[in-house]
């Protein structure tokens, strides 16, 4: 048993890791987030009921067409929590889903997050966190700030479950402002939405000399079966939701991002050690595989 468990493991590894033209090295993968949840990954794409390519066809999700009728007014909503600055990166490294986008400039306000609504929103954002909640496929949402000249690089989404979805609201309109998803390029465009699945390697560059502000959402995946879309949602209630990150002093903070802040120091230490001595650092990394595999073929 315990030899079909570690086999199911690294088959699922290796298909998460292959599934893509565009990878992490080996040495990395082994140490990604992607890698520790790839079962449970590989079972969700088993049972999705849209296509596993990186740009499923954003007409899978009726309920994004009313969003983009009313793109005008959430891009106002937008604007306005701007000139409160209102949209800024998490102040107490409290942010487990997105801390590493905050040292390009990034910025987010949450509207929602799966089972919590940050009261912030409802108070700033009405008219938005109103149309959201007549779109229910809709689990997450934010508005979302990159700055001129500012880049996030190549990475994978953990989870999944759900589907990133981006609607354009005040962008440059021009190709030099794009992300790439598998290595194929989209670029945003004012009132115009894109759905992506976040669990190909993705990243994104704005060269051009004008921010870009979108709302992101978490859509929930289709699944071909009610007793996988009841799994799906149970995920998504039990662990995403830990996961919430406060806009402002009252908003709730979950479980997962409060934990968050230890490892946010521990990567502090980790990245000095690199810095330190990269040989002795990458030496390091491969005996801790090799004790890992050591203690999970003997024990």
């Amino acid at each position: 048993m315990k030899w079909l468990i570690i086999a199911i493991y690294a088959a699922s590894i290796a298909w998460v890791h292959y599934r893509g033209r565009v990878r992490h090295r080996w040495t990395r993968q082994i140490f990604d987030h992607s890698a520790f949840v790839a079962p449970l990954n590989v079972l969700i794409y088993a049972f999705s009921r849209v296509s596993t390519r990186p740009y499923p066809p954003v007409e899978a999700w009726p309920d994004l067409k009313m969003l983009e009728a009313n793109w005008e007014t959430i891009r106002d909503e937008a604007e306005a929590l701007i000139a409160l600055r209102a949209l800024k990166a998490s102040e107490k490294n409290d942010d487990a889903g997105f801390n590493s986008f905050f040292k390009e400039g990034w910025k987010r306000f949450y509207l929602k997050w799966y089972d919590v609504d940050p009261g912030s929103a409802a108070r700033l954002c009405p008219k938005t966190v109103a149309l959201l909640r007549d779109a229910p496929s809709v689990k997450a949402a934010l508005f979302a700030e990159l700055p001129p000249g500012s880049k996030l690089n190549p990475h994978r989404d953990p989870f999944a479950g759900s589907l990133r979805y981006h609607l354009g609201l005040a962008t440059p309109n021009d190709d030099r402002c794009r992300i790439y998803v598998d290595g194929e390029m989209y670029s945003w465009r004012d009132g115009q939405g894109v759905v992506f699945d976040e669990t190909y390697m993705h990243w994104v560059r704005n060269d051009t000399d004008q921010p870009r502000l979108i709302l992101l959402c978490d859509l929930e995946r289709p699944m071909r079966f009610r007793w996988a879309q009841a799994f799906n949602r149970f995920l998504a209630r039990r662990v995403m939701s830990a996961a919430a990150s406060p806009n402002e002093a009252g908003d709730r903070t979950g479980f997962i991002s409060k934990l968050f802040l230890v490892s946010f120091y521990a990567g502090q230490q980790r990245r000095r050690f690199k810095q330190w001595n990269p040989t002795v650092y990458k030496l390091t990394k491969l005996l801790l595989v090799v004790a890992v595999v050591a203690l999970v073929i003997w024990a």
